[in-house]
């Protein structure tokens, strides 16, 4: 069995003790006999002595970073760190920190058999304050994993390897996917490619049908063991794996010699149940299992990155868990609090809306698109104009084409033409079904980032939101290389009021 370490904070010499006395996940894992690893979590430390560095942010108005660190040890995310660091512009998260003290931190995934949407083939980084959570309490922020968006480690330490048993959980929103491959966290190939079956052992979630799918219409936990999502014992259906739907989701995997399981839970309340548990699929290539190690979070093995979720938590543990470990573990995740965020912008699906400028030159003058051509502007709407204005600056709220979690805006006089970006410059089109113009129609309501009403992130440019700038509309990062992009009132233009409907 690999062996543990001692987190960051703890001495080599009491961190035995530490692991008896905590009751954190990882302390947990640790009593049991079966260490972690690799430890991830923007929302709270894992055990009970860290009081370290959680993830860090960069700031898109000068490309400052700042960690993120615990506000005592043991307990959670200094959310108001990262709203004061990220006040008036946007942020990404650049890095997870691994708590364990192996150095296995996730930071954006390079490309491989896939390439990322970002420079250089890399795949994007998440919008920091993209899915805000309450955790006893206490506000904390999410990892919102949009198509495109990816993190790995291809360098890791401890982590199990060939046919070595190891086991992990993550908390995830139950609520956000897609069947885009490969939503996953767990042991992947170290280059960045499919190198054959058995390589990976990862935890999927998502309704994906293409390998292998459960009971239902999904969304389902599975494993992701390389050229195959397996729900059971067999390629394809198994009818034992559920579907499930909690708002907080526990997803566990675990794998040994020729022995491995899924298990899942509410995080919010009761125990895990067990969807599979036995040996290794009836499939070649697989017993014995041949795991690299890597650690992924969001994408395939491959860098397949189609995928859609939200992560808050988890671990990777060296040798097979117990059920009494990971129901022990369960216990303390329920204890956490895991709440939705009152402060989450919302937009009502089938509400008709018209999005009001709230910077100072312009409070009267709505988002619409324009009667001589497809292009969007902002223009004075008021109880005098006419008719075709109104309905023009007009939409009816869709959920989000390329990610349901989001939302799209159909024209309101233009049936079946929706909002989208199109070279950075928003205009109305007809839909064109999945794909880029999915993507492209996307968009994910947050805080506003002056403070008033709310902005919206293009679900495929994670660092751009709609900004209106000399009264044409775009999608605009915070000081980038477009003129549109223009630091100058970037908050107070890419923040809208929810008004009430002009038609």
């Amino acid at each position: 069995m690999l062996g543990g370490r001692a987190a960051a904070g703890q001495t080599t010499a009491g961190s035995a003790r530490a692991a008896a006395a905590g009751t954190l996940p990882c302390d947990l894992y640790a009593a049991g006999g079966t260490p972690c690893v690799a430890a991830h979590s923007t929302t709270r430390a894992l055990y009970s002595a860290y009081n370290g560095r959680l993830y860090q942010v960069k700031r898109a108005s000068d490309g400052a970073t700042r960690d993120i660190g615990t506000l005592s040890a043991g307990g959670y995310a200094d959310a108001a760190a990262q709203d004061s660091f990220c006040a008036g512009t946007s942020c990404l998260i650049t890095v997870l920190y691994d708590q364990s003290g192996r150095g296995n931190h996730l930071t954006q995934a390079p490309p491989g058999g896939f390439n990322g949407p970002a420079a250089g083939g890399y795949d994007n980084l998440a919008e920091a304050s993209a899915a805000p959570v309450t955790v006893a309490g206490h506000k904390a922020y999410g990892v919102f994993i949009a198509p495109g968006t990816g993190y790995r480690n291809n360098n890791t330490n401890g982590i199990a390897t060939g046919d070595q048993p190891e086991g992990m959980y993550a908390i995830l929103d139950g609520t956000h996917y897609n069947g885009g491959c490969c939503f996953d966290y767990g042991n992947a190939e170290t280059n960045s490619r499919d190198n054959g079956n058995g390589r990976m052992e990862t935890i999927y979630f998502g309704d994906s049908k293409g390998w292998g799918y459960g009971a239902g219409n999904g969304p389902w936990i599975m494993a992701d063991l390389e050229n195959g999502l397996f729900s059971g014992v067999n390629r394809g259906y198994n009818a034992g794996d559920p579907s499930v739907g909690h708002r907080f989701l526990t997803a566990v995997v675990k794998g040994g010699p020729n022995q491995w399981a899924i298990r899942g839970g509410n995080a919010q309340s009761g125990g895990l149940s067990t969807y599979y548990s036995g040996p290794r699929p009836n499939a070649t290539g697989y017993n014995p299992m041949h795991k690299e190690g890597a650690i992924i979070l969001g994408i395939g093995g491959d860098n397949s990155n189609g995928s859609a979720g939200t992560f808050y938590e988890g671990v990777m543990t060296s040798g097979y868990p117990s059920d009494a470990t990971e129901n022990a573990v369960q216990a303390n995740i329920n204890a956490a609090g895991y709440a939705t965020s009152s402060a989450a912008a919302r937009l009502t699906v089938g509400s008709r809306v018209s999005l009001r400028a709230t910077t100072a030159c312009c409070t009267n003058q709505y988002l619409r698109h324009n009667s001589a051509d497809s292009n969007a502007s902002i223009a004075t709407v008021s109880s005098s104009s006419a008719a075709a204005d109104k309905a023009a600056a007009t939409w009816i709220v869709r959920a989000g084409l390329g990610d349901a979690s989001c939302v799209s805006f159909e024209s309101a006089d233009k049936p079946g033409q929706y909002l989208r970006h199109y070279d950075f410059r928003l205009r109305v089109d007809s839909s064109a079904g999945g794909g880029l113009f999915a993507q492209d129609a996307t968009f994910c309501p947050q805080a506003g980032h002056n403070g008033q009403g709310l902005s919206l992130r293009s679900a495929n440019y994670p660092s751009d939101f709609v900004r209106h700038f000399d009264h044409d509309a775009y999608v605009a990062g915070d000081g980038g290389s477009h003129t549109w992009d223009s630091a100058t009132l970037w908050a107070d233009d890419t923040s809208w009021a929810v008004a009430s409907p002009w038609a």
